[in-house]
Order: structure tokens, then C-alpha cells, then sequence
């Protein structure tokens, strides 16, 4: 049967699936910023417990895998995006629950709160997953930097809505306002999931073509991706990278206020400088890879290897910055962390976006869900380790520009293996040739 695959997506088209991230981040910045403010400042109860379930949720997408092969055997990404953003906001409105009910019990608030986390992690990925991977299948090559700019940004953008605008309707806070904002942001969420989604699929997908082939079990499915070099390879990429990007997340104000001396205001100010060098770096790649479009410029593992190197430089000038003194530009040397973050973190998306159809076909689920699940594993040990590697420098050397010095060169390192195995991605050479639809390889799945 020869069904035309439908024709890769306009801008608008990009935007409108963008419009799931901005969901997915409306709802999760509500559960890992507001609730963990909530229980640590109103409830004055132990940081370690919001940091424990959040470390929860990031677990819990070990399951990416499992819910892309999901997707993979249905031959269709929209009922898992939408299936996916109910469970997120079940889950958020659950964990709403059970904060308002840790003001009475806090042993049975931390139960629900255990089920609710769970239920947040299984929506992110299932979500999150078949997300990329129709974004992935839809968009021209030439379009997916810009693409993965554009999802990212607007994943910040529902960061930063939802924040501004909960954030009014929470005040004067109590536990029924906090129940009551978060199902409201859960059901615009859905909504607007539900829109964007719409027809975007379109009528069939490859792998319901394909035929009556036997479906294989999915340790089967997980095995054959994992053989495949580039799979494999990028996997142990995102894992490294992924884990030297959040390992200074929790490290670098603290280091600007106790080496520098600056104020809480003037360190949050620095994490803005930092977060705005993200946002250029992010546009550069989207520019440079999607309208000029060239061999050069356009290379996207060129962009993730040069990010990662700028990055593991920004953090050697920030270490020396802390034995100069004051009188080093530190915004500086922030702002080109930030830019390099950026250029390196679009770059890997985009490369996911371009790898997860290369290799055996109707695994593009399994794949993506496992490049995802590194991810979440990586970001959940990150931030922990960062902070342990300061406590522990620290003990041993009393200076505290020293002890930060070496974290901010060791996360430097984890950098320059990160470009060493981006090198490597890109210069392996495929297993199998490529259609001329987005990159999608022709190889019929096994029997």
C-alpha cells in the first residue's frame, strides 16, 4: 500500500507543537518550584523531602523507553502526548493534595505527595517523548535547529507565565488557592494540549503501513537500539554532557556570594546574565543552522561539540576568576558560560531530533526515550553531586576559591569528554541508508 507520508511542518505547524512544552513546563514548574517553596517555607518542613520527590519524578523517566516502545507499537504519537498531559496534570494537581494535606499529616501528605510525583514523571515522559519524536518526523532537516530553539524557548516561556501569573492568583496563599490554581493550570494545560496536537499527525504513520511483521517484545526493541552505534554512543553523550550542564546549577550563586561577596539580589541578577547568554546561544544555532543552512555552519555536530569545549572554557575562566578576586569580570565569564550552554544544549536537541530516525525503523520511540531517560537520570544527579563535590573540597581545603575552583575545572573536564563523544557520534557512520523524508532510515523493521 503506498500511503505518501504527509509534508513536513511550516513554522506554524512547529510552533503549535511547541505549544505541548510550554504546557508540560506550566505544570512542572508549579510542582518543583512553587510546592518545594511552599513545604520548605510555609510548612518549614526539611529541604531534603520536596528535594527527594523532585529526584523522584527525574527516576521515574527510567520509564522513557518503555513509553516511546509504546508508541512505537500503537504507530502513533499523538494519543501518548495527550494521554501523557493527563497523567502530568492528575499528577500536579495530586501533589497540590498533598501539600495542602501535610499541613495536617505530614506522614500521609508525603504518601499521596510519592504517588503524585510518580504520576508526573510517567506523564513528562510519556508526553515529553512522543513530543520530539512527531517534532522530529514532521520537521525538515533544515528547520531543526530552529525547532528545537523554538520548543526549548517556549518550555521557558511557560516557566516564567505560569510563575507570574499562579503567583498572582496564589496570594494571599492557603492550601484550597494552591489545589485551586494548580487544577486550573492543569486543565488549560490539557487543553491547549489538545489544540495544539490536532491533526498534526496526520491519518497514518509508517509504522501502521508497515504490515502484519510480528511486534517484538520490548526488551527486544531496547537491545537492538543499544546495539546501534550512534544510538548507543549518544546515549553515554547526553549522560556525560547532561550531567556537567546541572552540575553547577546549585553551585554558582552560592560561589558568587561567598568568594565574590555579592548579595542574594545580585546573584539571582547573575543567574539572569547567565540565563539570558542560554537564550543567545540557543538563537545563534537556530539561525546559523536554519537560514543559512550551510555544510559549515549548519552542522549541528560541529555546534555541540564547539558548545561543550566554550563551555568547559567558560568554567576554567570562572575557576580562575575566584583566585583573581574581585576585580575579575565574573558577569563576563557567566554570560559566556550561559552563551556556551546554549549553543550546546539546542545543538543536542537538534541532533536528537536528526538521530532518532537513523537505525531500524519503529524504533524512534524506544530511542528517543532513551536519550530522554539519560537526561532526566543526569539532571536528577547533577545538581545533587555538584553540592557533595563542594562539601567535600571543602573539607580538605580551607580556601573556599579553591574547593570551587577545582568543582568548576572537574565540571569543565566532564565538558571536554562530552565533545570527545560528540566527535565520535558524529563521525560514526550509519548503519543503514536514509530516506529523503527527514532523515528517517528506509531499514523494515525486524521480524
Amino acid at each position: 500500500m503506498d500511503i505518501r507520508a504527509p509534508a513536513p511542518l511550516g513554522w506554524f505547524g512547529i510552533v503549535r507543537l511547541g505549544l505541548v512544552q510550554t504546557a508540560l513546563g506550566a505544570i512542572v514548574v508549579l510542582t518543583t518550584s512553587t510546592m518545594n517553596r511552599v513545604m520548605v517555607v510555609e510548612l518549614q518542613l526539611a529541604a531534603m523531602l520536596p528535594g527527594a520527590l523532585v529526584a523522584w519524578h527525574y527516576g521515574v523517566q527510567m520509564l522513557r523507553p518503555r513509553l516511546g516502545y509504546g508508541s512505537d507499537i500503537g504507530g502513533r504519537r499523538t494519543p501518548w502526548i495527550i494521554g501523557g498531559m493527563f497523567v502530568l496534570g492528575l499528577g500536579g494537581v495530586g501533589a497540590a493534595m498533598a501539600t495542602a494535606l501535610m499541613e495536617t499529616n505530614v506522614l500521609l501528605g508525603s504518601a499521596l505527595a510519592v504517588l503524585a510525583f510518580l504520576a508526573i514523571g510517567v506523564g513528562v515522559g510519556a508526553s515529553g517523548t512522543s513530543l520530539l519524536v512527531l517534532l522530529a518526523k514532521r520537521t525538515a532537516d533544515v528547520r531543526r535547529p530552529a525547532a528545537a530553539t523554538i520548543v526549548w524557548i517556549m518550555m521557558i516561556g511557560g516557566f516564567v507565565v505560569t510563575a507570574l501569573t499562579a503567583g498572582h492568583f496564589l496570594d494571599p496563599y492557603s492550601s484550597a488557592r494552591l489545589v485551586a490554581v494548580t487544577a486550573s493550570v492543569a486543565v488549560i494545560a490539557l487543553v491547549v494540549t489538545v489544540l495544539a496536537v490536532w491533526r498534526v499527525e496526520g491519518p497514518a504513520s509508517e509504522e501502521r503501513v508497515e504490515g502484519t511483521t510480528a511486534k517484538p517484545s520490548f526488551r527486544e526493541a531496547l537491545r537492538e537500539v543499544w546495539s546501534e552505534d550512534k544510538a548507543r554512543r549518544f546515549t553515554i553523550f547526553v549522560f556525560v554532557s547532561m550531567l556537567a550542564y546541572s552540575a553547577q546549577d546549585l553551585i554558582l550563586e552560592p560561589f558568587a556570594g561567598t568568594v565574590f561577596g555579592m548579595t542574594p539580589g545580585q546573584s539571582t541578577q547573575l543567574a539572569g546574565v547567565q540565563n539570558g547568554g542560554v537564550m543567545l546561544g540557543m538563537i545563534l544555532v537556530a539561525i546559523c543552522g536554519s537560514v543559512i543552512g550551510g555544510r559549515v555552519l549548519g552542522n549541528l555536530a560541529m555546534w555541540t561539540v564547539g558548545g561543550c569545549i566554550a563551555s568547559a572554557l567558560a568554567l576554567t575562566l570562572i575557576a580562575i576568576g575566584g583566585l583573581y578576586g574581585p576585580g575579575w569580570p565574573l558577569k563576563a565569564s557567566v554570560f559566556a558560560l550561559g552563551f556556551s550552554n546554549g549553543v550546546f544544549a539546542v545543538a543536542a536537541i537538534g541532533s536528537m531530533m536528526r538521530l532518532v530516525g537513523q537505525g531500524r525503523q519503529s524504533r524512534e520511540g524506544v530511542r528517543m526515550g532513551l536519550w530522554g531517560a539519560a537526561q532526566a537520570i543526569a539532571f536528577g544527579l547533577g545538581g545533587f553531586l555538584g553540592t557533595v563535590a563542594i562539601d567535600v573540597t571543602r573539607l580538605v581545603w580551607d580556601l573556599p576559591e579553591v574547593a570551587y575552583g577545582i568543582v568548576f575545572c572537574g565540571e569543565g573536564l566532564m565538558f571536554l569528554v562530552s565533545a570527545v563523544l560528540a566527535a565520535r557520534v558524529g563521525h560514526t557512520p550509519p548503519a543503514v541508508s536514509e530516506s529523503g523524508h527527514g532523515g528517517i532510515a528506509s531499514m523494515p523493521a525486524a521480524s
